[in-house]
């Protein structure tokens, strides 16, 4: 009797710990006022770049996309993300292995201004950037005299792009260095390895996945970026400084709508893509965390 007095008692308090209390109660309610305001501010803007596209026929679609500008446009664009996303990776995972790893003064105060390019509105980096970086601007003066100029050419769309991915790199890294056990290092240098070799086969394998998040979270946000480089870009044809952004806005001056948003639909794509990406790789991570 007692024994099955005791069972059932376990019974009830493993059921009554399986009942998840519910603060907001309502699931029908909840889940619809998700799906709406989903829909409002997410999937009807989406679909309303699908169908201003769909105004324009294929051949007149793939002509546009082939336009010289247009094309060389996608091509600043793309490269530019890409290299400065590979900067932010570097950077990135310095400057979070900084911030986890050691104790210093004003640790504070640093961790909290990798959060400036995302408060800060990116027109006022784009001019405080190009002032900066100009012929006569703090940094550019000494880059000039080197031969380097920086202001009004793709290097200066790199270094605006640098600017506005590095926290997305940061905050990827940051939480998995502080959740991992140093028992790895330990046993790593116990075994014999040296600090690069513990490195590259303990540490990076671990961080692998958050880097990939950071740099395709980077990559996708420097594609679509305009108001930072907007103005250290120089958005000139000849000179290949044009941004996909910047032709978008061009388009919808001219009030060619069909246009504008044939280029923003094959924008939505490869940010999509890009978005997929970054998924894949958190579930993947997400299915390795829970097979150890």
């Amino acid at each position: 009797m007692k024994y099955t007095a005791t069972k059932h008692a376990d019974k009830k308090t493993t059921k009554s710990k399986n009942i998840k209390t519910r603060v907001i109660p309502g699931y029908h309610l909840s889940m619809g006022i998700v799906i709406t305001m989903l829909s409002v501010i997410v999937l009807i803007p989406l679909a309303s770049v699908l169908v201003y596209s769909l105004k324009i026929s294929p051949a007149e679609f793939f002509a546009l996309i082939m336009k010289e500008n247009v094309r060389n446009a996608f091509i600043t664009s793309i490269v530019s993300s890409f290299i400065a996303a590979v900067i932010n990776v570097i950077f990135g995972l310095i400057v979070a292995w900084t911030l986890v790893k050691y104790e210093f003064p004003g640790k504070w105060l640093l961790d909290g201004l990798i959060e400036l390019p995302f408060a800060l509105p990116t027109a006022v980096a784009g001019i405080t950037l190009s002032k900066l970086y100009s012929d006569s601007g703090f940094f550019g003066r000494g880059l000039s005299k080197l031969g380097i100029n920086v202001a009004y050419t793709q290097t200066g769309i790199v270094v605006a792009l640098v600017f506005v991915g590095l926290p997305f790199v940061i905050r990827s890294v940051q939480p998995i260095l502080e959740k991992m056990d140093g028992e790895y290092e330990e046993a790593a240098h116990m075994l014999g390895a040296t600090p690069s070799k513990t490195f590259f086969k303990v540490i990076l394998p671990e961080l692998k996945p958050a880097l990939l998040t950071g740099f395709g979270l980077a990559f996708a946000r420097g594609i679509g970026e305009y108001g930072s480089v907007i103005y250290i870009s120089g958005n000139s044809a000849k000179n290949r400084t044009q941004v996909v952004s910047y032709v978008i806005m061009q388009k919808l001056s001219y009030i060619d709508y069909a246009s504008a948003t044939a280029i923003a639909l094959v924008m939505l794509i490869i940010s999509f893509l890009l978005l997929l990406f970054v998924n894949i790789v958190q579930v993947r991570q997400s299915q390795r965390t829970n097979l150890l």
